[in-house]
């Protein structure tokens, strides 16, 4: 699993194919016979990202040219795990799992870093590990994109949190995302379920999809949905958004008050052939130089240094001053485990009966219209397939380890648990527009 030249940056491999056909040695930044000692980095970051840091750390740094090796989060891990780690020095990723796995496959050495000037964590998010062997490097935030002229147009504001997506007059027009077949979203269906509680977030999570246009795998972007008047609103991680912002989306993003972030994480490998480079390039990272890097327009990603917020205007968002307002409590170490769990009661709750979820929802938000009571109603439709204490048994949570669809006959369980619950929906219903 050496790196080929579809590993390296679109702009690396013009110099290194033009190297090749002139018979010259590798070249370097402006074209000069490179003589500086290579930094091998593995990640998953695109191009636009890393050519900002590269071109930043080998300014600060000219004894070292970088070498980026692209891995995508599952390729990822195998690579980093053969001997030698692929050639790598460092890995740096927003993939939290692959550096928590790698950690116990003994893949890292301890953080050749001075931690002090970076937090332990930022709310309930750990920004790195306990033991010292990787640390965050950027954070990413979840929240709504929207259409500013929508709302505006209709002298609306943008929702400020999750309990406003169920307002009536945003029906079909809220794009989201299914946790199943959509890498950035089940976090989000965990950060409702810490704030409000599993009954009353799952009751949540129901009124929204009854309201929501679902967006999986085969389709465009949630901000697609939105930038092409489909969608007012849309459900996001503020990364995607931001990129098509820099590309001239004219759509917005907000945080709500209960949110969650992502962090990204970097660490050096065990067996680096150039550990003193390695140390360099994660030393720069994390350094306020590299950090303020991260909110150039083309990457907008948030610094895990908190000094680097003090010169920013007060539009910025700030995740060190949302989390002292208590806005960050979201623990994603505690819904680590449990996110193929929730995803899975979402798929067979919510994203498969779709079609017959959202006209049930439209009843009665029209019969509450006209002062009708429907908590029975909303009850029946609001109910997940087991309680909390049986998403959190420890033989519950091996089986989606094992298989992250989970297994068959539970499956074929929770289906019909929640068509009854539906079938009950639907009598009520019947009974009070009778």
């Amino acid at each position: 699993m050496s790196p080929t030249a579809s590993d390296f940056s679109p702009i690396r491999r013009r110099l290194l194919l033009a190297a090749a056909l002139a018979g010259l040695p590798a070249l370097g930044r402006a074209g000069e016979p490179a003589r500086r000692q290579t930094v091998t980095v593995v990640t998953s970051y695109p191009d636009e990202f890393v050519s900002r840091l590269e071109a930043g750390f080998e300014a600060a740094h000219p004894q070292y040219r970088l070498q980026v090796i692209w891995r995508n989060a599952r390729d990822a891990a195998p690579f980093l795990e053969q001997p030698g780690h692929g050639g790598a020095d460092v890995y740096w990723s927003p993939s939290p799992r692959n550096f928590a796995r790698l950690a116990a496959a003994g893949i890292w050495r301890p953080l050749p870093v001075d931690r002090k000037p970076l937090p332990a964590r930022i709310g309930n998010t750990r920004l790195g590990d306990a033991e010292g062997f990787y640390t965050a490097s950027e954070i990413a935030g979840f929240g709504f994109a929207y259409d500013p002229a929508w709302f505006a147009a209709r002298q609306m504001r943008p929702p400020t949190d999750w309990d406003q997506l169920t307002d009536p007059r945003l029906a079909g027009l809220i794009a989201l995302p299914v946790p199943q077949q959509v890498g950035f979203a089940p976090p989000m269906v965990e950060i409702v379920l810490q704030a409000w509680g599993w009954d009353k977030g799952w009751a949540l999570w129901s009124e929204i999809a009854g309201n929501a246009l679902l967006v999986d795998r085969g389709a465009t972007f949630v901000t697609d949905h939105i930038a092409d008047g489909r969608c007012c609103l849309g459900l996001s991680i503020d990364f995607f958004v931001n990129s098509a912002i820099a590309n001239g989306a004219r759509i917005g993003f907000a945080y709500p008050r209960h949110t969650g972030l992502n962090p990204a994480h970097i660490a050096a490998t065990r067996d680096s052939a150039n550990p003193d480079g390695g140390k360099a390039f994660i030393d720069f990272v994390l350094s306020p130089a590299g950090q303020r890097l991260l909110l150039h327009p083309d990457i907008r990603r948030l610094p895990v240094r908190p000094d680097v917020y003090a010169d920013l205007p007060e539009t910025q968002y700030n995740p060190f001053q949302a989390a002292d307002r208590g806005g960050l409590q979201f623990d994603g170490n505690r819904a680590r485990d449990r996110l193929a769990i929730s995803s899975a009661i979402f798929q067979h709750m919510l994203a498969e009966v779709h079609d017959e979820l959202r006209p049930l929802w439209q009843r009665v938000h029209r019969l509450e219209a006209s002062g009708r009571d429907l908590s029975a109603v909303r009850r029946a439709l609001s109910r997940p397939p087991i309680d909390e204490a049986g998403a959190d048994a420890p033989e519950l949570r091996k089986i989606f380890a094992d298989n992250e669809k989970g297994e068959r006959g539970l499956i074929a369980g929770w289906r019909l648990s929640c068509a009854t619950q539906r079938q009950e929906a639907r009598r009520l219903l019947a009974e009070i527009e009778a």
